[in-house]
C-alpha cells in the first residue's frame, strides 16, 4: 500500500497542472510572468449609458407596482362577486321554475288545482283529477269556479274586493301583489294595459314598483267603445302627453281593440322587436281587458305561428269578475324563445268595482259604444234655450254612485256624461237632494240593487269641492274623471247664450261639488277629444325637435 502523501501528491497533480496552465488572475501579476497583461478597459465618455435609477425612483415604482396589484385583485373580486350573484338569481329562477312545473294550475284563472275545497279556487272532482293525472293532462283542466265564470256567474274570490262580505278569503289583493314581485329583479318584456274608458283610475302610476327597470310597451285597450266618428289621431296624442305628464318611460303606445282586433298587429310587430328571448308578461289592473287581449293576441298571431295557434285551445277564461285571474299563467305562444304570461289584475282600492256587490259589476262595464248624455238635455229642432233648463242650483245622481252639484257657474253650463248606460242619471233641486237620494237608493238609483244592497250601501261620504277656471273657448274645458266609472266633460259654454245671458255675471269660475263614495278617487283632467267634431277644438301639443324625438309613438 503506498504511503498516505504519496497519495496526496497523486490527486493533486491534476489540479496543479490546470493552474499553471491558466492566465493569472492576480491584480499584481509577478515580473517573471512572460504575459503581458491585458490593456485596462476604456472609460466611458461622460452622459452615454442609462444612469442607476435613485432610490426614490425605486420606491415610485414599488408603490406604482402594490397599486396595479391591488386593482387586479379588486377587479377580480368584483367580477367574482358578480358571477355569484348571477349563479344565485339563476338558481332562484330554476328553482320558481320547477316549483311552477311541480305544481299543476288551472288554466283558466292560474289557481292551483285541488279537491279538498269545492267552493275554493281551483277544485276539480275527486275523479276527474285522478284521470287527468294518470294521463298527464292536468294542464287541460278547468276548475271549477273558472266553469261557472265561462257561464256568466260572478264569483269573488279576493277578499276585501268586488263587494267580498268577508269571512272566508281565499286569496288578499296584496296576496296577488307579492305574486308579481319576482318581475322587479327578473329580465322581462312588460306589456302594460290602461282602459281608455277609465284611463286615469287604470293607469297605475307606481308600475315602477312592480316592474322594476325593464321595458313596458303600453297598451291602450276598448277604443272601440269609444263614441263614432272620434279621430283617433287626437286620441293617441292625448294618451302621449297624458303619459308624459305621468313622468313614466316607455317604448311606444298602442291604441287597441281586443273586439275589433284593432292595433293588435302593431303591438305583436313591437313585442318580437323588443323580446330578444325574454320572457313577456301582461301587465295592468283588474279588469282592464288583459284576458281578452291575450285572446286577440294569440288570435293574431296564430296566422303566422303554430304555437300560438296550439295555445288559443287552453286561454284564460275572460270575465267581469274583479280578480278572474288569481296566478301567473304560463302560454307557449313565442316559437323563437320566450313565453308569455297573463298575470293576475293588480286590485286598486280607488276604483268603483271595489265598493260595489259582485251582483252590480256588470252594471260598471259598458257592454256597447259609449253615447255621450248631454245635461241639460239640447232643445230639439231649435237653438233657443229655456231660462228656467239651467244647472246652477241643481244635482245630477249618477247611478247611486255619483252626485255632482252645480254651485256657481255660467248659465250655458253643460255636462256630458260618458260611461255605462245602465246607471240613469237624475237631476233634482240640490236643497231636495238629500232626501232624494235616501228615498230612491237601491230603486232607481243604481248600483247598489235591491233593499238589502241599499240597507248595507255605506254612502257618498267623500266630497271633492272643485274650482274650475275657463275662458270663452269653443269645446271642453276639462273632464272629470271617476275611478272605475267614466268621466264627465264640463263646457262651461256647451248651450246657446240666449237673451237672458249677462257678461257681467261671468266671473271665469265654475264650482261643483262632486259626492262618492269614501274610497273612491276624482280626478280632474284635460278633456279627452272623443265623438264628432273634436278635432276642431283639440289642441296639438307645440313640441320642439328635441321633445318630439323624446316623445314615446304611438300607433293603432
Amino acid at each position: 500500500m503506498a504511503p498516505l502523501s504519496h497519495t496526496l501528491s497523486l490527486s493533486l497533480l491534476p489540479f496543479s497542472k490546470t493552474l499553471v496552465s491558466k492566465p493569472s488572475l492576480c491584480a499584481f501579476p509577478c515580473r517573471a510572468s512572460s504575459t503581458p497583461p491585458p490593456p485596462p478597459p476604456a472609460a466611458e465618455s461622460e452622459g452615454a449609458g442609462a444612469a442607476a435609477p435613485t432610490r426614490g425612483e425605486v420606491f415610485l415604482e414599488m408603490q406604482r407596482s402594490s397599486a396595479a396589484a391591488a386593482q387586479i385583485m379588486k377587479d377580480y373580486k368584483r367580477q367574482e362577486d358578480y358571477r355569484e350573484r348571477k349563479k344565485k338569481r339563476k338558481e332562484k329562477k330554476l328553482v320558481r321554475a320547477k316549483v311552477a312545473s311541480n305544481v299543476a294550475c288551472c288554466y283558466g284563472c292560474g289557481a292551483p288545482l285541488q279537491i279538498e275545497e269545492r267552493d275554493a279556487p281551483g277544485f276539480v272532482e275527486p275523479e276527474t283529477y285522478e284521470l287527468k293525472k294518470k294521463h298527464h293532462q292536468l294542464k287541460t283542466v278547468l276548475c271549477g269556479r273558472c266553469r261557472l265564470l265561462s257561464h256568466g256567474h260572478m264569483i269573488t274570490a279576493v277578499g276585501g274586493h268586488g263587494g267580498y262580505p268577508g269571512g272566508k278569503q281565499f286569496i288578499s289583493a296584496e296576496e296577488l301583489r307579492e305574486k308579481l314581485s319576482h318581475l322587479r329583479r327578473d329580465k322581462v318584456l312588460i306589456v302594460k294595459l290602461v282602459d281608455i274608458v277609465d284611463f286615469n283610475g287604470s293607469f297605475l302610476s307606481r308600475v315602477r314598483d312592480l316592474a322594476g327597470g325593464n321595458p313596458i310597451i303600453l297598451v291602450i285597450t276598448k277604443v272601440d267603445l269609444l263614441p263614432r266618428d272620434t279621430d283617433l289621431n287626437c286620441v293617441g296624442d292625448w294618451v302621449v302627453q297624458a303619459v308624459v305628464r305621468k313622468k313614466l318611460n316607455v317604448l311606444s303606445v298602442h291604441l287597441t281593440s281586443s273586439k275589433s282586433l284593432v292595433g293588435i298587429t302593431g303591438v305583436i310587430s313591437a313585442i318580437q322587436n323588443e323580446k330578444k328571448g325574454r320572457d313577456v308578461y301582461i301587465l295592468g289592473s283588474a279588469n282592464v281587458g288583459k284576458s281578452a287581449f291575450i285572446s286577440a293576441l294569440l288570435k293574431t298571431m296564430a296566422k303566422n305561428d303554430p304555437a300560438a295557434e296550439a295555445a288559443q285551445k287552453y286561454k284564460p277564461i275572460q270575465s267581469a269578475v274583479p280578480g278572474t285571474t288569481l296566478g301567473p299563467i304560463q302560454i307557449e305562444a313565442f316559437v323563437g324563445g320566450g313565453k308569455l304570461y297573463d298575470t293576475p289584475g293588480v286590485h286598486l282600492h280607488h276604483r268603483q268595482a271595489a265598493v260595489v256587490d259582485a251582483n252590480d259589476l256588470t252594471a260598471l262595464a259598458p257592454q256597447s259604444r259609449l253615447k255621450p248624455r248631454y245635461y241639460p238635455v239640447p232643445a230639439i229642432n231649435g237653438l233657443t234655450r229655456d231660462a228656467n233648463n239651467e244647472l246652477n242650483g241643481c244635482s245630477l245622481f249618477w247611478g247611486g254612485l255619483v252626485r255632482i252639484d252645480v254651485i256657481k257657474g255660467p248659465k250655458t253650463t253643460r255636462l256630458t256624461f260618458y260611461g255605462p248606460r245602465r246607471l240613469q242619471i237624475s237631476t233634482v233641486p240640490s236643497n231636495e237632494a238629500d232626501d232624494f237620494y235616501q228615498k230612491e237608493v237601491g230603486l232607481t238609483l243604481t248600483p247598489p240593487t235591491g233593499k238589502d244592497g241599499s240597507e248595507t250601501w255605506p254612502g257618498l261620504e267623500a266630497v271633492r269641492q272643485l274650482q274650475i277656471k275657463y275662458t270663452k273657448q269653443n269645446g271642453p274645458t276639462c273632464d272629470i274623471a271617476i275611478s272605475g266609472l267614466g268621466w264627465i266633460s264640463v263646457e262651461p259654454f256647451g248651450l246657446p247664450a240666449g237673451e237672458d245671458y249677462d257678461d257681467e255675471e261671468d266671473t271665469g269660475e265654475l264650482h261643483l261639488a262632486v259626492h262618492v263614495p269614501k274610497p273612491v278617487e276624482v280626478f280632474m283632467r284635460p278633456p279627452l277629444p272623443v265623438g264628432k267634431g273634436a278635432e276642431s277644438w283639440y289642441q296639438y301639443a307645440e313640441l320642439s325637435e328635441k321633445e318630439e324625438e323624446s316623445r314615446p309613438k304611438w300607433f293603432y
